[in-house]
């Protein structure tokens, strides 16, 4: 997690007494928010797509497709922009499973994660950007996650799919 001891602006000390670091120079507060996420569970049938991670943190661990949004960027937006860049997939949003809370590796920034149920609609798979390969998996029989917040999301998941997926 980042720590503020000069303004980003001017470069002046900051108070660090209040709840935010805050610049009586430049009257600005520098707001400590989790960072956003917007990932997206692509089941076909009985399985969903995980992608193994090709970088640090929990580099070779199964991840769920997606990840940090940009600046600005609407998370449907993200979401589908994530699928393309590490798929090569084109995907389709068809649920919400829900938010939820982590950091981004050990120490790391908190993280507010949004989890999206999905389709393929068409594509070419082919692991690229950040992830090294992309695997099938029983929805029954889920891999360990590589962040503590998906633990929770395979469950949810889980209940999802047996209370809903005879629809799909």
């Amino acid at each position: 997690m980042i720590k503020y001891k000069f303004c980003p602006q001017c470069k002046t000390k900051l108070d660090l007494t209040g709840e935010y670091p805050y610049c009586s120079n430049c009257d600005l507060t520098i707001y400590l928010n989790s960072k956003p996420t917007a990932s997206i569970l692509l089941i076909d049938g009985d399985k969903v797509l995980l992608g193994k991670r090709a970088i640090n943190p929990f580099k070779d661990e199964y991840d769920i497709i997606g990840g940090f949004l940009k600046n600005g960027e609407d998370p449907v937006t993200g979401v589908l922009r994530e699928a393309k860049e590490e798929t090569g997939l084109t995907v389709k949003i068809t649920d919400l499973l829900g938010i939820y809370m982590d950091t981004y590796g050990k120490g790391g920034d908190y993280t507010l994660n949004i989890y999206y149920i999905g389709k393929i609609i068409n594509g070419e798979m082919k692991a690229s950007d950040d992830v090294a390969e992309l695997e099938w998996f029983e929805i029954e029989d889920l891999p360990k996650p590589a962040f503590k917040n998906q633990e929770e999301v395979f469950k949810d998941l889980q209940k999802w799919y047996f209370s809903r997926g005879a629809e799909n």
